[in-house]
């Protein structure tokens, strides 16, 4: 056992009050002082939320204080949606809350049986304060004054978000977890709603700060803003009042949503702690949640022998803590972005609003929902069903058809286009045959071939396959005629290099310049792809005509060959990618410049290529929604965003095309890509319910949960799967046995290896349940 230490928790919060319990217990020694602003029946806010799994951890540490807290809780199951009239309502997902005050009361108790020193009404902004102290816990909330004091030690980041909220109360008891959604001539304005004891619920208010000001929300007068309010909602409060315990607040109690970040958690004997650390959107109900297990963690560390001094124990703190700190602020971040753009929902029907509003977080899928309340998924799914064509049966939404122009295709499910670097002079042969072959008969509803070059000079290496000359075409026909025996339908990507060409085979040196047998790059402006590639030759407007009228003859070449669909390739840095992303562009020109100039030699080839490509099939453009460049300000302030690639998506719309491909960066060697479960699914969910065009997911999409949670929930049409298709041609006739589906079309000679499949995985299934 260590020496006891002089601890000072400046915060009287569940984060200082709880790891000052959590550390007694460990340590009975330790002199422990708890330092809060306020008196111990003060409090703002009204409940908080708990889950199962927060309770497992407080009874695993400190039994007395979690039963104390399970005593006082109201349970719901249920979350009410209420939205143009209707009320959808979903059960099985077991929410507990508590009243703040009362979770506080019963923390401060607790303490004082331990022999923690509380002392109240004590403003602390300074460290400077206790120069004895062995550790200093700053759990001082959101408005940190520690972290504030120290922010070259501490380096915060805060996020302020777009959206107007007030936290009020009432006596209005709503049984379920409850979202209310009203339209007003000014905007969307909408409610989060929970009881917490058995007369009194939180009545969250929140809104776009146009809509707010707009309403005349914007005044200081308290009063006055609660009397609006429950005229807004009055249906729902059903004569009860709304009340504020917002006081303490100067001015206006509508606050905006601070997201924050911190490269450092500990300087010297100063460490952050809940909200002062990290902070998670409150539609996800986990700052509370945070706090108890960042004291929980430190308790730990610091009595544990795996760490040899205080300095270790911080550092495990800190890199641990940040690690589940992310995950939730990830999971919030897509909450936080759904709640800013309700509008962009708000065009959905009530069945779909609310399963999108369910499945925000990512957090939440399709298969989770399917385990809280089955009844309620599968009346979800044969609503989808039924407006898709598919029938009245509850069926997974990935395996809905899909009709688009002329071309109808029997799921969701798309082999996304990957560079195989397999053919010669440009001509694909047998493997192309068996790679695209098999995975027709695996079941994707679409298969897209690689990147398929216009010119020979267009290639990324010499292995890339081209559409420039009879021999391809030719034997692109024969693949196309394989597929045409499949339920499958086929789509060519067509595309050029640009300033990324020349390269090696991608085992040989991925991005690696050819050694030898390269040829001269073009591009929009002389920019380097990377300091070892060759520099590009600016584009004339002779290159130009060269090049679009190349990808007319490659498209008229595709028709010969039977393709069902066609792709334009506008993403990762390629030609027409570096026309339309500034970091590549650097034209003086009427190329150059704003987007609409960057757009126009693009949408040039877009029109001459839908000009002469028939009219019921379809085409699709696949862009880049964002360079990942927002960790260098200067490169930001030239780079694609995601507000323009709506912009860009809308652009080419207009030009014809009836699917974006929605993908994202390689468009600079200094990107940062946040990376994660379905990462790039964001960009599609805005153009698709922004710019009103059928969208492709693509992007870490590898579960066939994700792909049901993302087609049933309106953030694509279709998705876009690659390397799980590179490790499993079946894929998708694997996903519909996975899930006992069995509306999906087997090759015939498989029909026996089909049976054992369903057989083995019943069986499996079953075993899971007896044990």
């Amino acid at each position: 056992m260590g020496a006891p230490l002089k601890i000072v928790c400046i915060g009287g919060g569940p984060a200082g009050l709880y790891f000052a319990i959590s550390m007694k217990l460990r340590d009975a020694r330790h002199d422990i002082t708890v330092i809060e602003r306020n008196q111990p029946d003060d409090t703002f806010g009204w409940g908080v939320v708990f889950s199962d799994q927060t309770m497992g951890n407080l009874r695993e540490n400190d039994p007395a204080s979690a039963e104390a807290i399970l005593s006082q809780f109201a349970h719901w199951d249920d979350i009410d949606v209420h939205f143009k009239g209707q009320t959808i309502t979903s059960s099985g997902h077991g929410f507990c809350g508590i009243a703040r005050q009362k979770m506080l009361n019963i923390l401060q108790e607790r303490a004082c049986e331990l022999g923690i020193k509380l002392a109240f009404g004590m403003e602390s902004t300074s460290v400077e304060a206790y120069p004895d102290a062995d550790l200093i816990i700053a759990s001082d909330g959101i408005n940190s004054a520690i972290r504030s004091q120290m922010p070259e030690a501490f380096k915060p980041d805060i996020d302020v978000r777009k959206n107007k909220f007030i936290w009020l109360g009432t006596h209005k008891v709503f049984d379920a977890f409850t979202f209310i959604f009203e339209e007003t001539p000014h905007g969307w304005i909408w409610a989060h709603a929970y009881r917490f004891d058995k007369d009194t619920s939180t009545f969250i208010i929140e809104c776009q700060e146009s809509t707010w000001r707009a309403l005349g929300l914007d005044t200081e007068d308290q009063a006055q803003n609660i009397a609006l309010c429950e005229q807004l909602f009055a249906k729902y409060l059903c004569g009860e009042k709304l009340m504020s315990n917002a006081r303490h607040l100067r001015g206006s109690a509508w606050l905006n949503f601070p997201r924050i970040t911190c490269e450092h958690w500990h300087h010297g004997n100063v460490v952050l702690m809940g909200d002062a650390a990290h902070t998670a959107h409150y539609s996800i109900g986990a700052g509370t949640k945070l706090a108890f297990e960042d004291a929980i963690f430190l308790a730990d560390a610091l009595h544990s022998p795996q760490y040899p001094n205080r300095e270790a124990a911080l550092d495990a703190y800190q890199e641990a803590r940040r690690v589940e700190v992310l995950k939730l602020q990830s999971a919030a971040r897509n909450s936080t972005d759904w709640f800013e753009n309700v509008p962009r929902y708000a065009r959905m029907e009530p069945m779909q609003f609310a399963y999108s509003l369910l499945t925000r977080s990512q957090r939440v899928s399709h298969e989770n929902l399917r385990l809280r309340d089955k009844t309620w998924l599968e009346g979800m799914e044969r609503w989808f069903a039924a407006r898709s064509g598919g029938g009245d049966a509850a069926i997974p939404p990935m395996f809905t058809p899909f009709n688009i122009r002329g071309l109808k295709l029997p799921n969701r499910v798309a082999v996304s286009p990957m560079a195989t670097y397999s053919a010669h002079d440009g001509v694909p042969n047998d493997f192309h045959l068996v790679h695209y072959g098999s995975r027709a008969q695996g079941g994707a509803g679409l298969i897209f071939t690689e990147m398929t070059c216009v010119t020979p000079e267009g290639r990324i290496t010499p292995g890339c396959t081209g559409m420039y000359s009879p021999e391809q075409t030719k034997m692109w026909r024969r693949i196309c005629d394989f597929v045409h025996q499949t339920p499958a339908k086929i789509a060519i990507q067509l595309g050029h290099s640009g300033p990324k060409g020349a390269t090696k085979l991608g085992w040989e040196g991925n991005d690696q310049p050819l050694e030898a047998g390269g040829w001269e790059l073009l591009a929009p402006s002389a920019v380097r792809w990377s300091p070892v590639h060759q520099l590009p030759r600016e584009m004339s407007r002779a290159d130009m005509d060269q090049i679009r009228d190349a990808f007319v003859e490659a498209t008229k070449a595709s028709i010969e060959a039977g393709f069902d669909m066609i792709e334009l390739h506008c993403a990762h840095g390629y030609l027409l990618s570096s026309f339309i992303t500034p970091l590549a562009n650097q034209r003086p020109d009427e190329y150059g410049g704003s987007l609409e100039n960057r757009l126009r030699f693009p949408l040039e080839v877009f029109r001459a290529m839908r000009a002469v490509w028939p009219e019921e099939k379809p085409m699709s453009v696949r862009i880049s929604a964002m360079d990942w460049v927002t960790h260098d300000p200067e490169m930001a302030k030239h780079a694609v965003t995601p507000d323009e690639a709506v912009e860009i998506a809308k652009a080419f719309k207009e030009a014809g095309a009836d699917m974006i491909n929605v993908s994202s960066g390689q468009t600079s060697k200094l990107e940062k890509p946040v990376y994660g479960r379905m990462y790039q699914t964001p960009f599609s969910d805005r153009i698709r319910n922004e710019a009103g065009i059928a969208t492709l997911a693509v992007g870490n999409i590898f579960e066939f949960d994700h792909v049901n949670s993302i087609i049933a929930a309106g953030r694509a049409d279709l998705c876009c799967l690659a390397r799980p298709h590179l490790a499993d041609p079946f894929w998708t006739l694997h996903a519909a046995a996975q899930q006992n589906y069995r509306g999906i079309e087997w090759p015939l000679p498989y029909l026996g290896g089909r049976d054992q499949l369903y057989r083995n995985l019943q069986r499996a299934a079953e075993m899971a349940i007896n044990v």
